[in-house]
């Protein structure tokens, strides 16, 4: 005799487990962690390793509020600013290039507006950057935030929803195992090798904030009809 129960409790359990596997990796691919990782040392290369812990756990803390933000009021947000996704790519753009120069030009403590107390500047300075441009747009970026919009668009049941979430938790659980060990490679690099390494983050950090403009741009200018 079949056990029907069973069969939909086994196929129930598969189905929500496919939503996670799904989920995860989808974001995990959209936010590629270990793309930023280059970034991460380049921005935290003068910072010891409890302050890199530190900057570690607050950017995974604001990827995950930004993603989970993103999922319940991301739609409601954009329309109630009346903000699209090109115009936030424009501006993500912008804030990575800004970053970008100043490590190319080695003026990135300046660019945070470390001039005085340098304790307090770096506390600042931690705070700031793994906000911005860290937490955003570099990981929790229009990509992922539009990703979780079509999510929530996607997935309305209760279960469905708590899935997501925990897929969304699990993504920032590796984000912050692979930031957290990111540095490890520093200790074959000297003074000079860090100095070599933000100048090169800094060039390839611009080319990604122009790839974000331009892809904006490209997507507004098919919009217009001939």
């Amino acid at each position: 005799m079949v056990n029907f129960k069973t069969e939909n409790r086994t196929f129930f359990a598969a189905k929500t487990m496919d939503i996670f596997l799904y989920v995860f990796a989808a974001l995990f691919s959209v936010i590629n962690p270990l793309g930023t990782v280059p970034v991460f040392v380049g921005l935290t290369s003068d910072e010891s390793v409890q302050e890199r812990n530190k900057t570690s756990l607050l950017t995974t803390i604001n990827v995950f509020v930004i993603l989970i933000i993103s999922f319940f009021a991301g739609t409601y947000l954009l329309k109630f600013f009346g903000i699209s996704l090109n115009a936030l790519r424009i501006a993500g753009g912008m804030i990575i290039v800004t970053s970008g120069f100043a490590l190319l030009t080695g003026t990135f403590s300046k660019h945070k507006g470390m001039k005085n107390k340098r304790v307090q500047k770096d506390l600042d300075k931690r705070e700031k950057f793994s906000l911005t441009p860290l937490a955003i747009p570099m990981l929790a970026g229009p990509g992922s935030i539009s990703l979780l919009i079509t999510f929530n668009q996607k997935y309305q049941t209760t279960t469905s929803i708590i899935y997501v979430i925990l897929a969304v938790s699990a993504v920032g659980i590796a984000t912050f195992l692979i930031l957290r060990s990111s540095h490890l490679i520093s200790k074959f690099l000297g003074a000079s090798g860090i100095n070599a390494i933000s100048r090169i983050v800094g060039f390839i950090v611009i080319s990604i904030g122009v790839e974000y403009i331009s892809a904006a741009v490209i997507s507004i200018l098919k919009t217009i009809p001939v």
